[in-house]
């Protein structure tokens, strides 16, 4: 069973537009020196992994909250006294180290799935707002897809219906599905005003919309008897995602928003986990990366220590074991599968941090574990 850790010194995979010798990005002083700018180095440490590949060591947690502060200040206009040095220097080497990431992934598309804390702490959810945003105006695609479970289990709690999980899926009769569809709708449009006010030009929608994601009945299959199906009500498998209307609102610089509602063959509503809805989606946009955000730190092994960079087959050995379970069963899976099925890398990261998505997709460190195909 996964739980909460801390991070370790444990050594993270090259991701692309690395130094192929090295292993390493581009540095602060790298790109300051070709802008013509003043360079910042900082100091960096390189580690082989155990298939030979060069890799670089996690900032420690200081240099990461270090990162975290440069970005909210970077974020916020500033009208007080002008910059000392040292701020400076903080600041410029933070938004150095950004632009070989924005040229590498210039209009590639990023589905990023939304939950944990940074769906319910206010002050998370409008960072979170400010970063998709940002990501889209210095030329990516965002696509957003978002979840409820805290929200709907609120919500039933004060109903008097109890929550009812089966290997990470709700349960969902057709009370619960009521619930499910009002919440999702609720938090759809929260998250799309909040875009909106960052400037961004997002758009709220469901699977239902333009019959976009269609689904048949899923059925689990018993852990003690593989033979036995379980029913779990109106949870939906996804059988096809037409990705047209996500490709026409990418291309009106419109940000889509969509909650995992899917529809049936006789037009009913289905509840789909959200993990798997942002998995199959990268998988159909051909995405560069799909970015799922929640409530641990990362992949843990059995110890508690973060697992900052692993590839599918590792995955497998660690689901094989036991490692991974429960409710992270779909979230890994879904990011497992995604890599597997052309997406260049998938991420699980921490949505506690002010600005995971941006340290994750821009800088040369990021705050979870990366996932790639194996080579």
């Amino acid at each position: 069973m996964i739980a909460v850790g801390t991070t370790s010194g444990a050594a993270r995979p090259t991701d692309d537009g690395r130094d192929p010798k090295t292993g390493l990005g581009p540095s602060a002083a790298d790109v300051a020196a070709e802008t013509g700018g003043a360079a910042f180095a900082t100091a960096t440490g390189n580690a082989p992994d155990r298939g030979g590949r060069r890799i670089r060591k996690r900032d420690s947690d200081s240099t990461v909250e270090s990162r975290r502060c440069s970005l909210k200040l970077t974020l916020t206009p500033q009208t007080s006294m002008p910059l000392s040095p040292a701020s400076a220097a903080q600041k410029a080497q933070v938004l150095a180290e950004a632009l070989p990431y924005i040229r590498r992934f210039h209009k590639q598309t990023i589905v990023v799935k939304l939950g944990g804390n940074a769906m319910v702490d206010e002050q998370l959810k409008a960072g979170f707002a400010r970063d998709v945003t940002m990501l889209k105006l210095v030329g990516l695609n965002p696509v957003v897809v978002h979840g409820a479970g805290p929200q709907i289990s609120g919500l039933l709690d004060k109903m008097g219906i109890k929550s009812e999980f089966k290997q990470g899926m709700r349960v969902t009769d057709e009370k619960t599905m009521n619930v499910v569809e009002m919440v999702l709708g609720e938090l759809n449009q929260e998250i799309v005003g909040l875009i909106n006010q960052q400037g961004g030009k997002a758009v709220g929608l469901t699977g239902q919309d333009g019959a976009f994601i269609r689904c048949k009945k899923l059925f689990l299959k018993s852990d003690s008897d593989p033979g036995v199906d379980i029913d779990i009500g109106l949870v939906g498998e996804i059988e096809n995602i037409d990705p047209e209307l996500i490709h026409l609102l990418d291309s009106r610089d419109f940000i889509p928003v969509i909650a995992p509602i899917g529809f049936g063959v006789n037009g009913e509503a289905y509840n789909i986990n959200a993990d798997l809805v942002a998995g199959k989606l990268a998988e159909k946009l051909k995405a560069e990366k799909l970015v799922l955000m929640t409530n641990i730190t990362g992949v843990l092994d059995k110890n508690g220590t973060l697992l900052t960079g692993l590839t599918a087959s590792e995955i497998d050995a660690l689901f094989a074991d036991g490692t991974i379970s429960g409710g992270m069963l779909p979230k890994i899976g879904s990011a497992l599968d995604a890599v597997k099925n052309g997406v260049k890398s998938s991420h699980i990261i921490d949505g506690r941090v002010d600005h995971a998505l941006l340290l994750e997709v821009l800088t040369n460190e990021g705050v979870g574990t990366m996932i790639k195909a194996d080579l």
